[in-house]
């Protein structure tokens, strides 16, 4: 795997807080792995890792809420990041709101929608939610500061194991 770490190591997406909640239970988690996955229509796909909380929670709904953070929210990051909402209630340490079909929204974000999930697909040990936008908002592009990125995160541990 040495060869493709090459790869891999070049990269440095921008992270991105999703959320998800059911039946009264809410959960979040940082993803590394996101990406717009159509023009027309458009279409943004969500990675979750199968071990964690997230996942659990998000296998069930019908929307999720997709967040940017600015580079200086790491401790949003690092919450939603290192740790795990199996020992922790995120959502009393942020400010947030409901949106769209239950859907939380944080209200740090930079930038945020909300998804309708048209489809699930696995892969490896995530799980691709396929999202159709039906809300969204966030600041000026103008007016925030640089996204929060890999490269940034590096540091947080996980919350949940790895493998």
């Amino acid at each position: 795997m040495a060869a493709m770490d090459v790869f891999l190591d070049r990269l440095d997406p921008d992270m991105c807080v999703v959320t998800a909640a059911a039946e009264g239970e809410r959960a979040g988690c940082l993803v590394g792995f996101s990406s717009q996955c159509s023009i027309r229509p458009v279409r943004y796909v969500v990675w979750i890792s199968d071990v964690n909380r997230t996942f659990r929670v998000a296998r069930s709904v019908d929307v999720l809420a997709v967040h940017l953070l600015a580079r200086d929210r790491r401790e949003t990051a690092e919450l939603f990041g290192g740790r795990s909402g199996d020992d922790v209630d995120k959502f009393r340490r942020v400010h947030w709101r409901e949106a769209y079909g239950g859907a939380v929204v944080l209200e740090d974000a930079e930038a945020w929608f909300v998804g309708r999930v048209l489809e699930r697909v696995p892969g490896g040990d995530h799980t691709g939610f396929v999202l159709e936008p039906v809300e969204w908002g966030g600041r000026e592009k103008t007016g925030g500061g640089p996204l929060l990125r890999l490269a940034d995160a590096r540091t947080i541990r996980p919350g949940h194991p790895v493998d």
